[in-house]
C-alpha cells in the first residue's frame, strides 16, 4: 500500500463484514428502507437540499441545520414524515471538516452501506468527490450529481449581464431566459469536463433550486422548474427498482 501511495495510486479497500455491520448500526440502517446520502463541500447546500427532500423549510424545528460554514461533523439522519417508512436522508460531513485523506473518506464514513449517494457539485469536483464517485462505481451504488442554489446562480449571471432590480417585468424575463440558458449550458459542460479530467464515466448533472424542489415535493409547483421534477422522478425510480419495496 505504501508503494501505491508514493505513486499517487489510491488503494481499493474492501470493508470487512464487521465494519459493514457497524456502519449500518451507526446510520440506523433498515432492510426495508431506502437510504439516500448527500455529500459535498461546506456551503454547497447539502442541508437545505435534504430539508427540501423532506418537505421542510430551513426553519422547521426538525430540519437539518444550515449555515455558511459546515454544520455537520457526524452523519445525520432525516425523514420526510409522509415517507418515513420508505426513505431516509443523510447529511454527510464534508471532507474539509475532517482530518481524513481523500481516498479514506468513503470507507471511514461508511458510505458503502448507502443505497444511493448524491454528490453536490460546486464549480469543480474535489478529490473527495472523485473518490466517492469512483468507489460508488466499484460498490455498484447509484450516484446522482446535483448542483443546487441555481436560482441564486442564475441571478448572479443576470447581474453580470447588466440586469438591475429596477428593470420592468418583461425586461427581467428576457434577462432570466438568456441567463438561465447560459448557466445550464456552462454547468453541464463543466461537469462533463471535470468527469473526463478525473477519468470518471460521463453522467448527468441535475440543476436545481432547493426552494423550487421543496415546492415540487409539497405539490405546490413553481413556474421556474429546471431539473427538479426529473431529479425526484429518477431518485424514486432508482429506489423502487431496487426491489426493497416488493
Amino acid at each position: 500500500m505504501e508503494r501505491q501511495l508514493e505513486k499517487g495510486i489510491q488503494p481499493v479497500v474492501i470493508p470487512t463484514a464487521e465494519e459493514v455491520q457497524l456502519a449500518k448500526a451507526k446510520v440506523q440502517y433498515k432492510d426495508d428502507v431506502f437510504h439516500f446520502a448527500v455529500a459535498g463541500v461546506a456551503g454547497s447546500g447539502k442541508s437545505s437540499l435534504i430539508n427540501a427532500f423532506c418537505g421542510m423549510s430551513n426553519r422547521d424545528p426538525n430540519a437539518a441545520p444550515t449555515g455558511v460554514s459546515e454544520t455537520t461533523l457526524e452523519i445525520s439522519r432525516y425523514v420526510n414524515s409522509a415517507h418515513s417508512e420508505q426513505f431516509a436522508w443523510y447529511d454527510v460531513p464534508g471532507s474539509g471538516t475532517l482530518t481524513i485523506p481523500d481516498w479514506q473518506y468513503f470507507n471511514s464514513q461508511g458510505l458503502y452501506v448507502f443505497d444511493c449517494i448524491l454528490v453536490l457539485f460546486d464549480n469543480r469536483f474535489t478529490m473527495t468527490d472523485h473518490a466517492i464517485l469512483a468507489n460508488c462505481d466499484r460498490f455498484k451504488i447509484p450516484t446522482f450529481i446535483v448542483r443546487s442554489k441555481s436560482d441564486q446562480q442564475i441571478l448572479n449571471v443576470m447581474k453580470d449581464m447588466g440586469y438591475n432590480a429596477d428593470e420592468d417585468a418583461d425586461c427581467r424575463e428576457q434577462f432570466y431566459h438568456i441567463a438561465r440558458g447560459h448557466y445550464i449550458s456552462e454547468t453541464r459542460q463543466s461537469v462533463k469536463n471535470n468527469l473526463a479530467e478525473a477519468n470518471l464515466r460521463d453522467q448527468r448533472i441535475y440543476i436545481i433550486s432547493n426552494k423550487t424542489l421543496a415546492g415540487v415535493v409539497k405539490d405546490n409547483w413553481p413556474k421556474k422548474i429546471i431539473d427538479e421534477v426529473e431529479l425526484l422522478t429518477d431518485l424514486y425510480s432508482t429506489a423502487y427498482i431496487s426491489r426493497k419495496f416488493t
